[in-house]
């Protein structure tokens, strides 16, 4: 074989091996909660606000399929199947529970974190069975790293929306809502439902705008572009650091707002934080 080919052909295994080792893994994901439910066929958790992860058995990785490289304690006597769950410290602390679990190399704050576990993704056991694997697992482990998120039942839809509301006061980023009876399926599915008191997406960051007045020295907002291609400021849910250090141009970041406008564009958009590379959704 002529040495061009061969090098073509050498060059191509080792790209395919890097797509391979970085494959995205099979989640499942959440479609938003609109009400006119039966909430009694649901269990409920609280929706945590740190980096998804996927434990395959034998190592963590993001939902991107990136390896994370946890101190070996970590997860020591972890059960050999898959888990999925969410890498967190505490409510409102994403961005420092990202510069701990996304590091190359691990330090003494994975002291902090716990791996939240939510779901076993076994296709032919429903939530509820699934539920009851996994409050197995987690004993028979009995890790202090490995731990599971609370499910309850509410009774009422109006119950449901008191705890939302009460949950939101304290700094939660909402509910989870898993159908009990639905099967663990990859993609979007109305089996799991998220319920917040805003509305969430991410879009692009274009450009850094100048600042007025007290932050006539910073950057006063930020030009972004939508998923669907609508370009909008997003100007407010900064930190005087952030206006420092914004996020760079051709970034991603997650914002809230409330509906859209006739043209499509988010309403009172809010920055919410940065979210690095290795932990955005596909």
């Amino acid at each position: 074989m002529p040495m061009f080919n061969q090098t073509l052909l050498l060059l191509l295994i080792l790209m395919l091996g890097n797509v391979a080792c970085a494959q995205s893994p099979a989640l499942q994901l959440a479609t938003s909660y609109q009400g006119n439910i039966n909430v009694a066929d649901y269990l409920v958790s609280e929706k945590l606000d740190g980096i998804r992860a996927r434990w395959t058995g034998s190592e963590l990785i993001t939902r991107n399929g990136h390896p994370i490289v946890a101190p070996q304690w970590f997860t020591n006597g972890w059960p050999e199947v898959a888990l999925d769950g969410e890498l967190w410290i505490a409510r409102g602390k994403f961005a420092e529970t990202a510069s701990v679990v996304l590091r190359s190399e691990p330090d003494d704050r994975w002291q902090e974190v716990k791996m939240m576990l939510f779901d076993l993704p076994d296709p032919q056991l429903t939530f509820a069975q699934r539920l009851i694997t996994m409050q197995t697992l987690v004993a028979q482990t009995n890790s202090p790293t490995l731990r599971l998120i609370e499910q309850f039942t509410v009774s009422t839809q109006q119950e449901l929306e008191n705890l939302l509301d009460t949950l939101s006061l304290a700094g939660a980023e909402g509910l989870m809502l898993h159908y009990k009876h639905a099967l663990y399926q990859p993609g979007r599915q109305s089996g799991l439902l998220k319920a917040k008191r805003y509305q969430d997406d991410e879009a692009k960051v274009i450009a850094h705008l100048p600042g007025k007045g007290k932050f006539s020295e910073v950057m006063g907002a930020i030009l972004v572009e939508s998923r669907m291609g609508k370009r909008f400021k997003i100007g407010s849910g900064f930190t005087l650091k952030q206006r420092q250090s914004p996020p760079p141009v051709g970034s991603w970041v997650p914002f809230k707002y409330y509906g859209l406008t006739q043209n499509g564009i988010p309403r009172f958009a809010s920055f919410l934080h940065s979210r690095p590379p290795q932990d955005r959704p596909d």
